[in-house]
């Protein structure tokens, strides 16, 4: 069993080739990787709030790739929806020029949608739907609301399906720790070439009235047959819902 950690992925943060409060100015060489959530104001204003609190202003676009597999060159705005979850690579032109800095002005290198749900009752009328095919966590780690995984599984040209499940019924004091399951369809695929995929859960479902945080184990099963468990923390104290 391992305890699931808080804050950005740490693998992204070692691929970051430069440092975001350097002094001597941003070079075009820097790139920096992030997961964030887009904030769409309206059709011409998009924004990226970042997990750790920065804001990335887009004023340029490389490219852009939709959950579906459409990649856009052009009019990359009008694929974005407001709370669309992604993982980033960009670089830094410019900054607000506040102490401390809060916004900066990039240019998109890629851009990719990432699966962002909820956590799911699981029925009798969902069982065979939502699959009992192995998994491998590769990576979890909690950013606010939000359980994220990194995950591995084989794969050739079908739709997988993953999702975070728990048993129905209203969630108590007495329900602690709250258990769920990782389960994957993976639609009766060949399995021909190892794919990796980020997954992002929200957890506000999982709230208790009168609680400001919940214990929760995750379990799943590897493609050994092991069952594999994490445990963590959903500290909601400072969150909006």
């Amino acid at each position: 069993m391992r305890k699931i950690g808080f804050g950005i992925f740490v693998g992204l943060i070692l691929l970051m080739t430069g440092c975001l409060d350097d002094d001597d100015g941003y070079s075009l060489g820097d790139v920096w990787i992030g997961f964030g959530v887009i904030e769409k104001s309206d059709a011409e204003s998009v924004e990226i709030i970042m997990d750790n609190g920065d804001i990335l202003v887009p004023v340029a676009w490389d490219h852009y790739q939709s959950r579906e597999g459409g990649v856009y060159y052009n009019d990359v705005n009008d694929q974005l929806e407001n709370g669309d979850r992604v993982l980033v690579n960009y670089t830094v032109l410019d900054d607000d020029g506040k102490d401390p800095i809060e916004t900066y002005y990039v240019k998109v290198n890629s851009m990719q949608e990432i699966l962002m749900k909820g956590v799911m009752d699981i029925t009798p009328e969902i069982e065979d739907s939502i699959g009992n095919d192995p998994i491998v966590v590769q990576d979890v780690w909690l950013t606010d609301s939000l359980l994220n995984f990194k995950l591995q599984y084989w794969g050739y040209n079908q739709i997988h399906f993953l999702n975070l499940v728990k048993q129905p019924g209203e969630l108590t004091e007495e329900s602690l720790p709250i258990e769920l399951e990782l389960r994957h369809n993976a639609n009766e695929d060949d399995d021909a070439i190892p794919l990796t995929a980020f997954v992002s859960f929200s957890l506000n479902s999982l709230r208790i009235e009168g609680l400001d945080s919940v214990s929760f184990v995750v379990t799943s099963t590897d493609f050994e047959g092991t069952v594999h468990t994490e445990e963590g923390v959903f500290d909601y104290s400072d969150l909006e819902e």
